[in-house]
């Protein structure tokens, strides 16, 4: 599973908005690898901000 799946899945299960840290905590991934595959996800509006910094999925 990449990267940008991983985050997305987190996302998914933790049903709340995240931010990069929080997500790279879940997922034991690098805080850089995490920041990366949010801005592919974020291009590809697969992720939305609620609020500054906090990322959820779009659907």
């Amino acid at each position: 599973m990449d990267a940008k799946q991983q985050v997305l899945d987190a996302m998914k299960a933790a049903g709340e908005p995240l931010n990069a840290g929080k997500v790279a905590e879940i997922t034991g991934l690098d805080r850089k690898v995490v920041d990366k595959a949010m801005e592919q996800l974020k291009k590809e509006e697969a992720i939305v901000s609620p609020k500054r910094c906090y990322w959820q999925p779009t659907d």
